[in-house]
C-alpha cells in the first residue's frame, strides 16, 4: 500500500460562468495561505502580477526572486510554492485550455506563446513603463466579469487575455530574454512536448513519438537541436527526471513505487537511470533536498 502524501493538485474552481478568474493576490494569500506555501500543482495557467513585495517563488525546483511590479507566468501542472515570509500585493489571472482554446488557431497561439512554453526557464517580465496599460486591461477584465454572462462575454475576455499575452511576449523579447524564432521547427518541438507530457511515463522511445507525430527521427532531431540545442532523447530523459524529482521531494512514495509510477519494470533500472543522469541515486537526491 502506498504511503504517498501526494502533491496537492488543484482543479479550476467550479460554478463560475467561465473557466477564467481574476483574483486579488493579497486575498489569495489570506484565504489559502496554508495551501499556497506547500508544493502544489494546478491544472490551469496562472499569470501572477506581483505589484508589491519581493518574494522568492519556487517553480519546479527553480527559485525565482520576484521583483516588485513584475509578472510571473506559470504553466499548468508545474509544481510551485509561494513564499510564506513576504507580504505581497497584486493580481492573478487563472484560466484553462477549455476557456482559451476554442479553435485550432487559439490552441496554436497558446502553445506557441513562449511565456508558458519557455523551453529554457520560467518566464517573468518587468512591467516597467507599461503599468498603466496592464492596469487598464485588468480593469476591463474585472468590469466584464462583473457583468451578466451573455454570448459575447467569453470572446471579449479571451481577447483581453490574448492582448495581455501579446504585450507580455513583446516585453519579454525587449528585455533581452532568450528569443526563440517561431516557425515549423518550434511547431514541431511544441507538438512533441505536448505528446511527451501525456506519455513519458509509459513511452520513452523516440521512434514511438516520431511515429505518432508522423515525422522522421531526423526531422524531429533537427527541430529540437535548432530550438533547444538538445536531442529528442535528452528531452525525454529531462521530462522523466523532472517528474522523478517532483515525486521524490513532494511525496512519501518509496523509490520502488516511484520507479513503477514512471514506467520502470524493475526498481534497479530506475535507480541506475536516475544516477546516470544526475550523478547520485534517488535516495541521495531526496536526502539532499530535504536536508537543505
Amino acid at each position: 500500500m502506498s504511503t504517498s502524501s501526494e502533491i496537492q493538485k488543484h482543479g479550476f474552481k467550479e460554478g463560475l460562468p467561465q473557466e477564467f478568474e481574476l483574483v486579488n493576490l493579497a486575498d489569495l494569500y489570506n484565504n489559502f495561505f496554508d495551501d499556497l506555501i506547500v508544493p502544489h500543482r494546478a491544472d490551469f495557467y496562472q499569470i501572477i502580477w506581483f505589484k508589491k513585495g519581493n518574494p522568492r517563488h519556487m517553480v519546479d525546483f527553480n527559485p525565482i526572486d520576484i521583483k516588485p511590479n513584475s509578472i510571473l507566468f506559470v504553466d499548468k501542472n508545474s509544481v510551485q510554492c509561494f513564499d510564506e515570509n513576504v507580504a505581497v500585493e497584486g493580481e492573478v489571472l487563472l484560466f484553462t485550455d477549455n476557456f482559451f482554446c476554442k479553435t485550432d488557431e487559439d490552441t496554436k497561439f497558446l502553445r506557441g506563446n513562449m511565456l508558458f512554453n519557455d523551453l529554457y526557464s520560467i518566464s517573468t517580465i518587468q512591467v516597467k513603463q507599461h503599468t498603466h496599460i496592464y492596469n487598464s486591461i485588468f480593469q476591463f477584465i474585472e468590469q466584464e466579469l462583473n457583468t451578466v454572462k451573455d454570448n459575447y462575454q467569453s470572446d471579449i475576455l479571451r481577447n483581453y487575455l490574448q492582448n495581455i499575452l501579446l504585450l507580455s511576449e513583446r516585453e519579454r523579447q525587449n528585455q533581452n530574454i532568450a528569443f526563440i524564432n517561431k516557425g515549423p521547427d518550434l511547431d514541431c518541438v511544441i507538438k512533441f512536448r505536448d505528446l511527451l507530457d501525456k506519455n513519458f511515463m509509459r513511452q520513452k522511445s523516440v521512434a514511438k513519438y516520431t511515429e505518432q507525430l508522423n515525422v522522421t527521427q531526423k526531422r524531429l532531431s533537427a527541430a529540437t537541436l535548432k530550438v533547444m540545442d538538445i536531442t529528442p532523447k535528452q528531452m525525454i530523459d529531462a521530462r522523466v527526471i523532472l517528474e522523478a524529482k517532483r515525486l521524490l521531494v513532494h511525496t512519501l512514495d518509496s523509490v520502488k513505487e516511484i520507479g513503477y509510477t514512471l514506467g520502470f519494470e524493475e526498481p534497479t533500472n530506475f535507480v541506475k537511470y536516475f544516477k546516470k543522469h544526475q550523478g547520485f541515486t534517488p535516495t541521495e537526491f531526496r536526502k539532499k533536498i530535504l536536508l537543505a
